[in-house]
């Protein structure tokens, strides 16, 4: 079957218009749901033999337009604040355009969501249905949508252009009021901060890099842009209060000489004071609050502050806990087998030894070989073995000229072991059922009439293997060696579904009177 290239392999915009840009794509997350590029192909045929209008959950149209949305989300958190605060009503036409398309894409996103496929967490398909996914919409994020979406920029464009056009100082002071209070009423739109908040946790999930990567850089990104939001908006505050108040006397705007300044003056005195209250230290706010107004901004801000730093010392110890759990397990079996050791009162050299061979054995992260095995296919598996001691056992006479079948069924049984420098791997005259293969490393092998170095690739201890007999020589690792090994039984168990090839071991070691082999 043709293999998906797009956001379907039969449906282009060529072929299929526009409708191609709500199909799903090819993601590590719709691979992860789906399992395969023909299941979400098939998902594709799904969707267009629905025949509705639904934009997928991985569609190439929802990829643009979350990020097109977050990127309006966080323009409309910082520069709302700044137009309450410092502009006075005199944004400009630009700003005022701004909020007005803001406030049409909002509502126009409300619209859209009662078309936007929804993927759970726990689901193998995508929800398609329009009536499911307008229950769903209504039960959740319908109200906080609505909230936000209010259209206060088309309030203020007309209550604008009606103040421009009068002449009336009577009707100008009341319009000055209500456009006050509408606003101030603007402030809801700041609800839009849980759509910030939703559409991170989207972009995770259509994203087309590593998912732990992708999650681990976007928590990242989120946890700052909450904390500058924070300070931004705590900073638009410490000027805003004062301006309600019509700058009494003793404010702090006055006393810093701020009524004439720039706006980006006072939002750097503004943000200023607010970092010095939160992170409780006196700059900025040394006198101290000259009424209850701002006896209350200063609290909030401390508390926010310690809020702040909760959050951040929370997140910063989850992300580095999480982070390497290889490298945290091992320590932890470390300390195990320290206290262990103490307790067992075992020599200082012995202490040492033991914790050396967990150093060679895992080089400081823990892993067990089988479980990992066991989570990988049968072929993947094979192919692991093949690269790891296909070539260690063709090196050897007994297994070179077998079949590959036969050598595949081998690897499956093989151990691997590590030995520390020093350690005696096997020893003259001593019963053996296993062979050994050098993968890393040095031994030396000794007999009563020979001395031997063995390195990567070689073998030893074959005899033993076939016939379960006494070694013919000690053998010791001359460095830290990584060996793999070859029990008798595992051996005999492949033997029994290949006679032929068990037959002629048998005649092999028959005829093995030589005694050359340790």
């Amino acid at each position: 079957m043709e293999k998906l290239k797009g956001p379907a392999a039969r449906c282009t915009t060529a072929t299929c218009g526009w409708r191609a840009l709500l199909l799903p794509q090819l993601n590590r997350q719709s691979l992860y749901v789906y399992g395969s590029e023909m299941a979400v192909e098939q998902e594709c045929r799904r969707q267009l033999q629905s025949g509705v209008f639904v934009i997928h959950p991985f569609s190439l149209m929802r990829s643009y337009y979350i990020m097109c949305m977050m990127a309006i989300t966080f323009l409309n958190l910082i520069g709302i604040p700044m137009e309450i605060a410092f502009l006075d009503g005199k944004s400009g036409l630009a700003w005022e355009g701004f909020n007005v398309f803001s406030d049409t894409l909002f509502l126009i996103d409300v619209a859209l969501n009662f078309r936007m496929g929804i993927i759970t967490e726990d689901s193998e398909e995508a929800i398609l249905d329009i009536k499911r996914i307008r229950v769903s919409y209504l039960r959740t994020w319908f109200i906080p949508d609505v909230i936000a979406a209010f259209p206060i920029g088309y309030i203020l464009l007309f209550a604008d252009l009606h103040y421009s056009n009068d002449d009336n100082p009577s009707k100008t002071n009341k319009m000055m009021r209500i456009l006050m209070f509408v606003r101030i009423l603007s402030l809801i739109r700041l609800a839009r901060v849980s759509r910030l908040v939703r559409f991170f946790n989207e972009v995770e999930k259509v994203s087309n890099a590593n998912l732990e990567v992708v999650r681990l850089f976007f928590r990242i990104l989120s946890l700052f842009m909450m904390i500058f939001l924070l300070c931004h908006w705590n900073g638009c505050i410490q000027y805003f209060v004062p301006m309600l108040e019509e700058f009494p006397t003793d404010c702090w705007v006055r006393k810093e000489n701020l009524m004439n300044a720039t706006v980006s003056v006072k939002y750097s005195w503004g943000v200023f004071r607010a970092l010095s209250q939160m992170i409780a230290l006196s700059y900025g706010s040394m006198d101290a609050p000259t009424n209850y107004v701002e006896m209350w901004i200063v609290m909030v801000s401390m508390v926010s502050g310690c809020l702040m730093y909760t959050v951040l010392v929370a997140n910063a110890t989850t992300m580095i806990a999480n982070t390497d759990p290889a490298a945290k397990e091992y320590k932890s079996k470390m300390s195990r087998l320290e206290h262990y050791m103490t307790f067992m009162k075992l020599p200082p050299e012995l202490q040492l030894r033991i914790t050396n061979y967990y150093q060679a054995r895992y080089g400081g992260k823990w892993f067990q070989e089988k479980d990992v095995m066991e989570t990988v296919s049968s072929a993947l598996k094979e192919q692991i073995l093949m690269v790891m001691c296909s070539r260690l056992l063709r090196k050897v006479p007994i297994f070179q000229t077998r079949d590959e079948n036969f050598i595949n069924a081998v690897l499956f049984k093989l151990e691997y072991e590590v030995f520390l420098e020093g350690d005696a791997i096997v020893r003259q005259n001593v019963p053996g059922d296993r062979m050994f293969f050098i993968d890393h490393g040095q031994v030396l092998m000794e007999a009563d009439s020979y001395e031997r170095e063995l390195c990567d690739g070689d073998f030893f201890g074959e005899t033993c293997v076939l016939t379960k007999g006494k070694h013919l020589a000690t053998v010791k690792a001359l460095t830290d060696s990584q060996c793999f090994s070859l029990s008798w039984d595992d051996l005999h168990e492949v033997l029994e579904g290949f006679p032929d090839v068990k037959k002629d071991l048998e005649t092999m070691v028959e005829l093995d009177t030589e005694g050359r082999l340790a």
